[in-house]
């Protein structure tokens, strides 16, 4: 095959082996990252940038992955994951594109599998496979590397959507496409162990939420919310529950000046800061919140700005980018993760009628919270920012809090199939002293319904949430130890 220009003609080999010409149309292509040198986060970041910059429309991103080095391995560890995207570029100049970023980031010619800023490897083309001096496509060695197949995987999917993604299955080595090449591997049995571990990032931390449930305390500050509305509007009370919450073992406090109950009436962004603000401030400034996480509940893009701009680290959005039209471009230049709520409507309109409809409600959350997510990734979020919620007690009655409660893992399953990534994101659930808990077990006060939010939390954690949006975090926390400790004596046994 020879190089080419965006206007010639190239000659490659089908999945079939047929030699075809390929114009300078769009193709889907499959790049995988690496790094291990410098902040490996910042350079990920800047890779994105660049690729977009170049003419590389990223789709679909991977999990992160913190990996042990191969061949050479006495270096850093490595950050891995990957990306699909559409480009116009035939094979060579994408190769060009590629090589002068890395050059362009730092990377020197160093020991081949040595220490590197950033690494960028075509591992698909299309439905093609190339050959020559410079460039083997798919990347001859993908068959043997979990840390670049575990990404892969996730960019696939584990249906087989298009003829491309079906071409890509029949490079595999084995009769059952990538499915089966990377069972034999070790497949998902591999993640957590054997150096290759899910990491989410925040700041220049990394977080693997598979170690343990983390307790996301609650903080309204709110005159009017349904359990605690108007406890905690002025700053020392703010301060004072922030304190207890911490002492207690929340991992992260969640900070919300907007009520999002049924029916409640929406303030301004600015309002929103003016509640905010001053009680973010305060926060920061306490020792006890060093090491914790702090969320900003906001539909708000100006509000979740500033908030991360004053210290925050999480966007939890209710309304998934539906109630603010920047609100994904905006988180997705702060490179913070994101919490994408399923809600149909408004906190104003979701308990009416129309928006309480569903045949399969696990089904349907999946399909219209991965519908959510993808707007999230085209705006530049990466899967491996992302935080699902499924949405309990919004736009849902009694029941389908039930089912989804009982049908976390079908709701993974469902998201699988579609992305493999989403089906594996941290999955945040806040049943905490909701209506439907109230309405089984006869308490019509929230403050009375810790005992029925307790058995919701131990459900859920036991179905696979990894974030429990709690009042009570005391009494939840130790619900979660329990469930952590039986979660990790089955896979013992497993």
């Amino acid at each position: 095959m020879k190089s080419c220009g965006a206007t010639c003609v190239s000659l490659l080999h089908s999945s079939t082996g047929i030699p075809v010409e390929v114009h300078s149309q769009d193709q889907e292509v499959v790049i995988a990252l690496g790094s291990n040198v410098g902040n490996r986060i910042h350079n990920f970041n800047e890779a994105l940038r660049l690729m977009k910059k170049s003419g590389i429309h990223i789709t679909r991103h991977g999990c992160l992955y913190e990996t042990e080095p191969v061949y050479l391995t006495d270096q850093a560890l490595f950050l891995n994951s990957a990306v699909r995207g559409i480009t116009k570029l035939g094979p060579h100049e994408l190769l060009g594109v590629l090589k002068k970023i890395e050059r362009d980031m730092g990377r020197t010619d160093g020991i081949r599998y040595g220490p590197r800023p950033i690494d960028l490897d075509i591992v698909f083309y299309g439905k093609f496979s190339v050959k020559s001096e410079i460039l083997t496509i798919p990347h001859e060695r993908v068959w043997e590397r979990p840390f670049v197949m575990a990404p892969l995987m996730d960019v696939i999917g584990s249906a087989i959507e298009s003829d491309t993604a079906a071409s890509w299955h029949s490079f595999s080595k084995h009769t059952g496409g990538l499915f089966e090449s990377w069972e034999k591997l070790g497949g998902e049995s591999l993640v957590g162990t054997n150096g290759l571990k899910r990491v989410l990032p925040i700041g220049n931390l990394l977080w693997d939420w598979s170690q343990k449930t983390s307790v996301m305390g609650i903080l309204n500050l709110t005159p009017d919310s349904f359990s605690d509305g108007g406890k905690f509007q002025s700053v020392e009370a703010a301060v004072s529950q922030v304190r207890l919450m911490i002492s207690e073992g929340a991992d992260i406090i969640d900070l919300g000046a907007q009520s999002t109950r049924p029916m409640a009436s929406r303030l301004s962004a600015q309002e929103e800061l003016d509640r905010l603000i001053p009680v973010l401030d305060a926060v920061l400034k306490m020792p006890e919140v060093e090491g914790k996480l702090l969320s900003v509940d906001t539909f708000h893009s100006e509000v979740a700005s500033e908030a991360i701009g004053k210290g925050a680290h999480i966007v939890n959005d209710v309304s998934s980018g539906q109630l603010d039209s920047n609100m994904l471009d905006v988180v997705a230049s702060l490179n913070v993760p994101y919490v994408a709520m399923h809600m149909k409507g408004n906190p104003s309109t979701m308990q009416n009628s129309e928006n309480l409809q569903y045949d399969n409600v696990c089904e349907q959350v999946a399909s219209e919270l991965y519908s959510r997510v993808r707007e999230a990734e085209l705006s530049g979020i990466p899967a491996w920012r992302i935080i699902i919620d499924p949405g309990i007690g919004f736009s849902k009655n009694t029941e389908h809090n039930l089912d989804i409660l009982m049908g976390l893992p079908h709701i993974r399953t469902e998201l699988a199939g579609k992305s493999l990534a989403l089906s594996h994101a941290p999955m945040l659930i806040g049943p905490s002293r909701k209506r439907f808990l109230g309405d089984i077990c006869a308490r019509p006060a929230g403050a009375d319904r810790d005992s029925a939010s307790i058995a919701a939390v131990t459900a859920g954690v036991l179905g696979s949430a990894n974030i429990v949006r709690v009042h009570n975090v005391k009494d939840n926390l130790d619900a979660v130890k329990l469930c952590d400790a039986m979660v990790k004596r089955k896979r013992s046994r497993a």
